[in-house]
């Protein structure tokens, strides 16, 4: 049986000064991942929110990498993105973060935190206990974006450009994750019996 870890803790090493050098590249990686999936992006004509790979990206990471390392990768990429360079899907710099799309920006940490927190605790084990992790992670993410865009224009418009488009892909991206968490766990058990 293995110790509850996350994906990254099995590959991580033992000596402190590699165990940082390997954090912080895999923090590094995991924004540009999140930047990348932005750019995979379907734009709605009646939403200023565009459909991305980002809420997939951000959920499976948040739980591959743990609540810590998560959080900081979602962080990282933000930081990014502040600094200017081309990884929002709707933009470039601060100003995105007072736009529309700034909620869900600010929902990423927070979801990939309490993914990775989950995915701790070994919920991302079993196929129903991470559909539950995703489905949470997913809420906490597209509560930030709806109550930011509430802000800017009203509840009704929120939900309509900014949770009611996204719920059908944003089940697949769930059922995807529900799938393929688990089958890397029995996956890395089976290799781990064989070491």
């Amino acid at each position: 049986m293995m110790i509850k870890c996350t994906f990254a803790d099995v590959f991580r090493p033992d000596e402190r000064a590699s165990a940082f050098i390997y954090d912080a590249f895999i923090v590094i990686c995991g924004s540009l991942l999140v930047a990348l999936s932005a750019q995979i992006r379907i734009y709605l004509p009646f939403s200023p929110v565009p459909i991305t790979a980002q809420t997939f990206t951000v959920l499976i990471l948040g739980a591959l990498l743990g609540s810590r390392r998560g959080g900081l990768t979602m962080l990282a990429y933000l930081a990014e993105g502040a600094l200017g360079l081309p990884v929002f899907a709707a933009g470039i710099g601060i100003p995105v973060f007072i736009g529309p799309t700034g909620g869900f920006l600010v929902g990423f940490i927070f979801a990939a935190i309490l993914v990775g927190k989950l995915a701790e605790m070994g919920w991302d084990r079993h196929v129903l206990t991470t559909l539950a992790a995703m489905v949470f992670g997913d809420v906490v993410l597209l509560s930030f974006g709806f109550a930011w865009l509430a802000i800017l224009t009203n509840i009704r418009t929120a939900f309509l450009a900014g949770v009611y488009p996204f719920i059908i892909g944003d089940i697949l991206k769930v059922a995807l994750a529900a799938a393929v968490l688990p089958a890397g766990w029995k996956l890395l058990e089976k290799l781990n019996s064989k070491i």
